[in-house]
């Protein structure tokens, strides 16, 4: 389903670039998401067997009829496939595209202790060094990790945790 997302939220971020409607687009998009997360159980609805094609589409118009005709056509063409419940993917696929447009991108950072500013700050820097992007910074704390950090990054993984060096030792000694 992941490539699916993919798929989908490309071809929407293609269209929105062609047509030169990015900014108008990636506000609706953002709009959504906030309506989404503040009412989990409409894409449970929008995803019901019990629902024609037809209500499902009445229900997009009305809840998100102001917004752009292709926004409001990308929801009913993931009803109409089957993939509305994917939509949060493909939401979450269409803003890595748009941070990679801006040459942006995300930084989970995962903690056991709380990071000092002066911290964070310069681990920012020196992500910002390796990737050559500008840096959003998401901070999780993370008690499994003992100590050290963990960051998610463009789809790879730095660990430096103590959980992590731990599990290293024991597959060393292990063998």
């Amino acid at each position: 389903m992941a490539e699916l997302s993919k798929e989908y939220a490309s071809a929407l971020f293609s269209l929105a670039c062609e047509k030169e409607l990015l900014g108008e687009i990636k506000s609706n998009i953002e709009e959504i998401k906030t309506l989404l997360d503040q009412n989990k159980g409409y894409l449970d609805i929008l995803s019901s067997p019990a629902l024609t094609i037809s209500n499902r589409h009445s229900l997009i118009d009305e809840a998100f009829g102001n917004k752009n005709e292709y926004v409001v056509s990308f929801l009913k063409l993931l009803c109409d496939n089957g993939y509305i419940s994917s939509l949060n993917e493909c939401i979450n696929d269409f803003f890595a595209l748009v941070k990679e447009l801006e040459n942006r991108a995300v930084a989970k950072i995962y903690y056991a202790f709380e990071l000092t500013s002066e911290q964070k700050e310069k681990l920012v820097k020196k992500l910002m060094g390796i990737t050559k992007k500008e840096i959003d910074p998401i901070y999780i704390e993370d008690k499994d990790l003992i100590g050290g950090i963990k960051i998610e990054l463009d789809g790879r993984v730095l660990d430096g945790s103590l959980s992590s060096r731990l599990n290293n030792i024991k597959g060393v000694i292990g063998k």
